[in-house]
């Protein structure tokens, strides 16, 4: 008796009555039924036209004593046919809900795709070959970057989800790199948001986020939604409190929940405005080098030639993705834990000490196809540990992380001083001055002054008199800084390695 055929038009006919309900109904608000109604007797053109929430009681008992003297029929057939019609509707709006809650189809891996993913996964050199299957899926360059930003995006199903914050001047790639890694993902295990409203993030169903990727494209659209996202990245679970009024009119108080964990990324250029954020994720510096700008450029040219194997790219995100796929939420063990420290230089060692454990942690995870299974004997829970390679390799890969979190200057003000220290190096100088860097390094006035700016408050750089001139110019306190920090990590990471011994049987 309901027709649904047009969704802005429903019509509801019985013996007595026929009603169309004008611009269909809400199904976001469970606790009202609002609709518009044009009501009338079959083969009769005298209409009523009302605006009713059915499931306000006082409006509906208004509503058929109106309906009654207008048409000229009892009321009780009223009555009854708006309980009926409250009922369809209800039962329609429900059924359409359960059908637009339902998981997105996951597509199915047939038995030679999942064959050959398992192999994969048992494979020697598996982080190897997995950043050369990333590089042949079409991301270029940033070898250290996008392994990295692929094992974080991994953690999602692991107990310990990382985020990242992928930072670089406008226009060098950031939001191109973590959309090329996120097709690595499958579809229906992640949401990318371009613009979220304030309260955007309670109304997602209570389990609907869990273990999902959140892909931001620019931090700076979504400032709104950093708030929950913060709380949601350290509680795992963020809850917000309402006032709505049931149906009966009464004013009640609800409360909204969304549970985690989820493995958040996005992108910005201002590294310093969103540092709460920052220090909850890894932050991923663009290369923004002329050799990087080289290999894009000549990516470039090769798919305006018609010369890039679009299959094997496809092929190469497929076999990855499949890879996500077979992937299973299992407990990690890192019993090699105790014996690692990070270096001293380190800021913040509270959390970095954490995000150092859990990207180990992910690696582990991430080889699971090649550890074996234990159980534990008091909880009966199945997990895997960590093996020194799983540090070693995690080591290789986060020095360049814990090199950027060792600093004192921003990443923009640290790829200035090394590009300067070059340019210094090359023309056999010591001293500069701004007019020079602004003309050979191509600096606007503005952001050079900031960068200066930043290196004499830290005191990398310091201004001295030119005896012969009489004028002010610039010199680099201590050439060498960057290269005796590196070291220092280096040293204090291999030290954790030399004193990994057999750890001791869990109790």
């Amino acid at each position: 008796m309901l027709d649904t055929t047009n969704p802005n038009h429903y019509s509801y006919t019985t013996r007595h009555l026929q009603i169309h309900i004008l611009g269909g109904i809400k199904f976001n608000a469970l606790d009202s039924l609002r609709v518009t109604i044009s009501i009338k007797k079959p083969e009769q053109h005298l209409v009523l036209r009302h605006n009713i929430d059915l499931y306000n009681d006082n409006q509906i008992e208004k509503l058929v004593r109106k309906i009654a003297e207008r048409i000229e029929i009892g009321t009780s057939i009223v009555r009854k046919t708006l309980q009926e019609l409250t009922d369809v509707l209800e039962q329609y709006r429900l059924q359409q809900i359960e059908k637009d809650q339902q998981d997105t189809p996951v597509p199915e891996i047939s038995v030679t795709e999942q064959k050959a993913a398992v192999a994969f996964l048992k494979s020697k050199d598996l982080l190897q070959k997995t950043n050369t299957l990333i590089e042949q899926s079409g991301v270029i360059g940033e070898q250290t970057n996008r392994l990295l930003m692929y094992l974080i995006f991994t953690s999602r199903k692991s107990n310990n989800p990382l985020h990242c914050i992928s930072l670089g001047s406008s226009g060098v790639g950031k939001t191109h790199l973590q959309s090329k890694v996120a097709e690595l993902i499958p579809e229906h295990e992640k949401v990318e948001i371009t613009v979220l409203s304030e309260n955007a993030f309670y109304y997602f169903n209570r389990t609907e986020l869990r273990n999902k990727l959140i892909l931001i494209e620019d931090l700076d659209g979504a400032e709104s939604v950093l708030y929950p996202l913060r709380e949601l990245q350290s509680k795992r679970r963020i809850t917000k409190t309402v006032v709505h009024k049931d149906r009966k009119g009464t004013t009640k108080t609800i409360h909204l929940t969304v549970e985690g964990p989820v493995s958040v990324a996005g992108c910005t250029t201002q590294e310093s405005v969103y540092e709460d954020n920052s220090n909850r994720s890894f932050l991923l510096y663009i290369d923004e080098s002329p050799e990087q700008d080289q290999k894009i450029m000549h990516y470039q040219r090769l798919i305006s030639a018609g010369k890039i194997n679009t299959g094997a790219e496809h092929q190469a995100r497929q076999c990855l993705q499949n890879v996500q796929r077979l992937l299973q939420p299992i407990k990690v063990i890192n019993p090699y834990a105790e014996f690692l420290e990070l270096p001293p230089s380190v800021f913040k060692p509270r959390r970095t000490n954490t995000h150092y454990l859990q990207f180990i942690e992910a690696i582990t995870f991430y080889c699971q196809y090649q550890r074996e299974q234990k159980v534990d004997t008091q909880t009966g829970e199945i997990y895997i540990e960590t093996t020194p390679e799983d540090i070693q390799q995690a080591n290789e890969i986060l020095k360049e992380v814990l090199l950027r979190k060792s600093d004192t200057i921003t990443g923009a003000v640290r790829n200035y001083l090394e590009r300067l220290k070059e340019y210094l190096k090359k023309n056999t100088q010591t001293t500069f001055t701004n007019a020079e860097i602004r003309r050979n390094l191509r600096i606007k006035e503005s952001t050079l002054r900031n960068y200066h700016k930043q290196l004499l408050a830290e005191e990398y750089i310091k201004r001295i008199k030119n005896a012969k001139t009489k004028s002010y110019c610039f010199e680099i306190t201590d050439i060498k800084e960057y290269t005796n920090l590196k070291q220092q990590i280096d040293n204090a990471l291999n030290s954790c390695l030399s004193r990994l011994s057999t750890p001791q049987p869990r109790n």
